[in-house]
């Protein structure tokens, strides 16, 4: 099968990865079907080998001089290393070999100079944070002065735009190490001793020898090919044989993409694989954009988006109102876990303290008890951020695709730091997983063309949307003589709205008249926007649209008709549900059931940040998850505009896409003249 993507003009190939599982295999030479534990116990003892050989290999080259020769990117005759880290390895000389008696074949071997590799590679920058940290020390390390942060940034390489967060807790590492043994450290290997190695096979670095892998005659269906032990200490080559594993392509993977070699993780029983698939996507564009969506981030509401477009005469205009994603009930259950995780915390460490590492102590049994319920609970808040970053990074996109835009701007608050704002506050705003949506919104997006753009956080919240005059802030609309954070209202032009509101606004007309100043970033393609230039953030203004009045003359002309006092029946809106995925029809807009005496919402169980169970009002009667209600109950999105849009409100590739797509459906749409 060939490996290399065909793409068509304006497109480019994108590399991702989807999650799998390995349920059973066949074992072909003795034609022997493997039941999911005997998969795993196969697999684990590979990994194994591939683990215990790369901690190897990490232990005798931990240490500066051997990091500082992989980085530089030349062998000793002044030749250039292979980007394969497995390669480059074996170039400089530096190998392993399993322990004595052990008999694996050169790809094992391949697969833990990769994955030591990998490592030594990416811990150079460590190393040089932590020397710029240490020749650049302030006199206080909870608290740098202006002169100090510029001698740390110009100490290290792009430090400019690295976000104040990362110096800050490199530097509290520092003060860590020096407040115990009283001296500096030597350099990131001393303060640092050599990372715990994973078990897992990087089959990327084997060829057809180790593992193989194919799309299957059933589509969504894959067959994957590797050696596996039959043994935990192999003794020669008969003891490794040839597994057959069926794999269910997870749904996000299209049907023409190309498929890599995956990585296998044991995980609890389980395999785990990371499948890597390479498929054509549209290209994105740094400059161009007409219409772009701004994402504020927000604190109640998590996310608030809208929509802007530039006009040829420079004039920005907003597109509707924008919508609002909201997870209070998901932040809730957020928080109920980290104080269970902190009350499970304080008590292992009393009985560790109480244990002093005894094993025969009394209490050693409930000791390990409570670490394994502190590893479950952590996976639990694991998973719950996961779900929530990949539901809001999705609503953003669709929110973005609905509204024709070309790129997404999202503001830059990875130097953000929660302090000095209440413990409760505090709290909150470290619960928060802005790098997690940011990165799987640029996922998602990469998918349709769209460019995420990270812009500058400066001002937006503060200053008018309109004609960038300072906002005062007031407790609610109705409000407008008590100090609050909600409102905004502007004493220039008498604009006022929901704050998040014209957050958006201001980061969507920024990022529109700075879209010449964005840069892309080498090593990752992120694209930002890294300085605010005073010329270009006069002109980014939103011009309010112009009313158009009436034509219908609504005068009174005859008396009012008398209607019946009939009472109107209990009704909710129900949105109908995203574009259909296959070729059935999609479900019209409908109401709500009006035989329900309470309708199954998050906000009827009054959940808040504090929330630790149901309202205390009324019979407590528990009705689906009660602690925690599902995910789905507790996230409240505005539902994206799917319906076709007005022609005034797009571009020209807009309607070229348009007419394009519903040909090739099609449909019966004909564009009006």
């Amino acid at each position: 099968m060939s490996r290399k993507v065909t793409l068509a003009v304006g497109e480019t190939a994108r590399t991702a990865s989807a999650h799998g599982l390995l349920r059973t295999g066949v074992d072909e030479e003795r034609a022997e079907p493997l039941t999911a534990s005997v998969l795993a116990e196969r697999v684990g003892w590979a990994a194994d080998l591939v683990a215990g050989m790369a901690a190897n290999l990490l232990a005798g080259h931990w240490n500066a001089v051997d990091v500082e020769v992989l980085a530089s990117g030349e062998d000793g005759g002044r030749r250039r290393l292979p980007s394969n880290a497995w390669m480059a390895l074996r170039r400089l000389g530096w190998t392993t070999a399993p322990p004595e008696g052990i008999r694996v074949n050169d790809r094992i071997v391949r697969m833990a100079q990769e994955q030591a590799g990998r490592v030594l590679r990416s811990v150079k920058w460590c190393s040089d944070l932590t020397a710029a940290v240490m020749e650049a020390w302030p006199a206080d390390p909870a608290r740098r002065t202006d002169l100090e942060w510029a001698a740390v940034r110009g100490a290290l390489p792009g430090g400019q735009h690295l976000p104040s967060s990362v110096i800050n807790s490199r530097t509290r590492q520092i003060a860590t190490f020096v407040k115990k043994y009283n001296r500096m450290p030597v350099n990131v290997f001393e303060a640092e001793s050599a990372p715990r190695t994973a078990r897992m096979l990087l089959l990327a670095a084997c060829d057809g020898q180790q593992a193989t892998i194919e799309r299957a005659d059933v589509p969504g269906r894959a067959l994957l090919r590797l050696q596996l032990p039959t043994r935990p200490d192999p003794r020669s080559y008969r003891d490794w044989t040839w597994v057959s594993c069926p794999i269910k392509l997870p749904p996000t993977i299209p049907g023409g993409a190309v498929l890599h070699l995956p990585t296998l993780r044991p995980h609890q029983g389980h395999i785990r694989a990371d499948l890597a698939y390479t498929h054509p996507v549209p290209k994105t564009a740094r400059s161009g954009h007409t219409v772009a969506l701004g994402v504020d981030w927000g604190l109640n509401t998590l996310l608030s988006c809208g929509a802007v477009r530039l006009h040829r005469d420079g004039r920005i205009t907003a597109l509707g109102a924008g919508g609002m994603f909201r997870a209070a009930g998901v932040l809730a259950k957020q928080h109920r876990l980290r104080r269970q995780g902190e009350r499970l915390g304080a008590k292992a460490d009393q009985y560790q303290r109480l244990t002093a590492g005894d094993e025969q102590h009394a209490l050693a049994a409930k000791h390990t008890l409570l670490r394994d319920e502190i590893s479950r609970v952590s996976a639990r808040r694991s998973n719950l951020n996961d779900a929530l970053a990949c539901a809001a990074a999705r609503w953003a996109v669709d929110q973005a695709v609905a509204a024709w835009a070309s790129v997404i701007y999202v503001e830059d608050l990875r130097s953000m730091e929660a302090g000095g704002m209440g413990r409760t506050i505090n709290t909150r705003m470290s619960q928060q997983v802005r790098g997690r949506i940011v990165e799987r919104m640029r996922h998602l997006a990469a998918e349709t063309g769209v460019a995420v753009v990270i812009v500058p956080a400066r001002n937006t919240s503060r200053h008018c949307p309109h004609c960038v005059t300072p906002l005062q802030h007031r407790k609610a609309p109705d409000r407008p003589a008590t100090r609050g954070w909600k409102w905004a209202i502007c004493p220039s032009c008498s604009w006022q709205g929901d704050r998040d509101q014209g957050a958006w606004q201001r980061i969507a007309s920024r990022g529109l008249a700075h879209q010449t100043k964005t840069v892309t970033d080498r090593t990752t393609g992120a694209m930002a926007i890294r300085t605010v230039v005073d010329r270009l953030e006069a002109g980014a203004v939103i011009t309010p649209n112009a009313l158009k009045p009436s034509r219908r003359d609504r005068s009174k002309t005859a008396p009012t008709r008398h209607k019946t006092a009939r009472p109107t029946p209990r009704r909710r809106r129900t949105p109908s549900p995203v574009r259909p995925s296959g070729p059935a029809g999609q479900c019209p807009e409908g109401h709500a059931h009006t035989d329900r005496p309470r309708l199954p919402r998050a906000a009827h169980r009054h959940q808040d940040v504090t929330t630790i169970s149901a309202p205390t009002t009324g019979r407590h009667r528990p009705r689906g998850a009660v602690l925690g209600a599902g995910f789905h109950l507790h996230a409240h999105a505005t539902p994206p505009r799917w319906e076709i849009p007005s022609l005034g409100a797009m571009s020209g590739d807009g309607i070229t896409e348009l007419i394009r797509d519903t040909r090739h459906r099609g449909s019966d749409f004909v564009a009006p003249a």
